[in-house]
């Protein structure tokens, strides 16, 4: 299988190189390597040109944005703007974040995940963080069929079906909750352990702490699926401000009448896997 990686990376001079060596070790290369340098005032364009001269899977696009480094938007404009220098002729295409070290099978064993079950459209490993004490240990919030956004391998057929990704808070939800609408699968595999070089959400823009209540509301989750949503996050992240901040958002997006991300249809559908996910919870 041929697969297209596509790398945004905004003032990640500390982070990329790791990144980018994680890929030229795996087992199964990729055909090319978008690397988009999104603004940069660091030295991650200077990284990014000694990739290009040491191999010819790497490309550079570099691209001018807001300095502002916000959740959603940010990183899949400068995505989508990556994926416009790549052709068709690919099985699967990744978004993948610039501060993470992949396990050298990474991408050898998405192929095994897609060619062995064929109703996988979204395939990914887990996060695992550094503690003071210097151990890796599992961060992983959501719930274990969720692959994160900072390593998602999509199928053609997937990517094609759920209309590319969403330039909003919330796409890397969105876009799963799409890809069963559309009768594809998400698998994640325990085995791939993906070391992330920066807690989450560290680099965010404060004002990005009502985006998820906003993102629940363009996604038509309703009012009571957001509250146990929220509930349920500032209960694992052990913040209870996050309930309070994801409400807050998630009424002000419906005072403003935000656009949906989803129509109708699908949002309906995702209202109707939502409960069926928390009934089976209870059970």
């Amino acid at each position: 299988m041929h697969y297209y990686v596509i790398v945004p990376a905004h003032n990640e001079e500390g982070f990329l190189a790791d990144t980018l060596n994680s890929i030229l070790r795996q087992s199964l290369q990729p055909k090319r390597v978008v690397v988009v340098n999104d603004n940069s005032t660091d030295n991650t364009e200077s990284i990014i040109d000694q990739f290009v001269s040491l191999s010819p899977i790497f490309e550079k696009l570099n691209t001018i944005s807001s300095t502002e480094h916000m959740p959603g938007s940010k990183v899949v404009n400068a995505f989508n703007k990556g994926l416009q220098l790549l052709d068709e002729d690919y099985d699967f295409i990744v978004k993948l974040d610039a501060d993470v070290i992949l396990p050298d099978n990474y991408f050898e064993k998405v192929v095994y995940i897609f060619r062995g079950q064929p109703k996988v459209g979204i395939a990914g490993g887990f996060v695992y963080e550094q503690t003071e004490d210097g151990q890796w240990k599992l961060n992983h919030p959501m719930d274990k069929n969720h692959v994160r956004g900072a390593f998602k391998a999509y199928t053609k057929k997937c990517y094609k079906a759920i209309g590319g990704l969403r330039n909003a808070m919330g796409w890397d939800t969105v876009d799963e909750l799409l890809a069963q609408y559309h009768g594809h699968e998400i698998y994640t595999d325990d085995v791939l352990k993906v070391k992330h070089l920066r807690p989450t959400g560290n680099a965010y823009n404060q004002k990005a702490k009502l985006l998820q209540g906003k993102a629940m509301y363009t996604m038509r989750y309703g009012i009571l699926i957001t509250v146990i949503a929220s509930l349920k996050m500032a209960v694992k992240q052990r913040k209870p401000q996050a309930f309070t901040d994801n409400m807050y958002g998630y009424l002000e997006a419906r005072k403003e009448k935000k656009e949906f991300l989803v129509t109708k249809s699908e949002g309906d559908f995702i209202r109707k896997l939502r409960w069926r996910n928390i009934k089976r919870k209870l059970i």
